[in-house]
């Protein structure tokens, strides 16, 4: 059990690292002969390699888009409910993070959890599980294999079904990272987990300057 969750940890570090060698490169471009804000996560402000919209149900059916919280920063998080150890601790420290914030700059930030497993995660698990963490939170579940695939190609998400000893113990291998988006909408950091609350702290509180 603990080699198979250190193997599925290491293999998500790995695909996560290779993401952010990349977007760094790009970054580092974009923001040539500028003076970029002391971000504790990778700036990716002007990376153009990602959408960044989406049109997914929440919970309740209503389809939500970056339009719905506009003046908000955005943390988009992509995981699932089984996960058994990136998601809940990413979950944990961004509920962290808006404890630390307070309450008036908390109100200004949307966490929203994007399952890459629909197939277990029902809309009813989903509103159970996410704002477990915080009730501000919100989840959104694809509500088919097109939904899944564009949202995740979109924003370069990588994710795999790892089979178990049952039909349903199945794990998903899925990128250990999360995007955040500025009150204007525009995609700025890409955030790996397992950091603590503090870097999540300390940047918010620069894009909501």
């Amino acid at each position: 059990m603990i080699k198979n969750r250190f193997a599925r940890t290491a293999r998500a570090a790995v695909r996560t690292a290779v993401i952010a060698c990349a977007l760094g490169g790009a970054a580092l471009l974009a923001s040539c002969g500028k003076q970029p804000p002391a971000f504790q996560n990778l700036d990716i402000t002007g990376n153009t390699q990602f959408g960044s919209d989406f049109a997914l149900p929440d919970t309740s059916g209503k389809i939500r888009t970056m339009a719905d919280y506009k003046g908000k920063v955005v943390v988009l998080f992509f995981g699932y409910t089984h996960c058994p150890d990136v998601c809940p601790t990413t979950m944990a420290e961004l509920s962290q993070a808006l404890q630390q914030l307070g309450p008036e700059d908390a109100k200004r930030v949307q966490v929203l959890f994007v399952t890459v497993d629909p197939e277990r995660d029902t809309p009813a698990l989903l509103a159970q599980y996410v704002p477990a963490f915080n009730p501000t939170f919100v989840g959104l579940r694809p509500a088919d294999q097109a939904q899944l695939t564009k949202v995740t190609k979109d924003f370069r998400i990588y994710y795999a079904k790892v089979p178990g000893k049952t039909p349903d113990s199945y794990t998903m291998d899925h990128t250990a990272a999360s995007y955040v988006l500025d009150t204007n909408g525009k995609l700025r950091l890409f955030a790996r987990d397992g950091q603590g609350a503090a870097p999540w702290v300390h940047d918010i509180k620069l894009l909501l300057d």
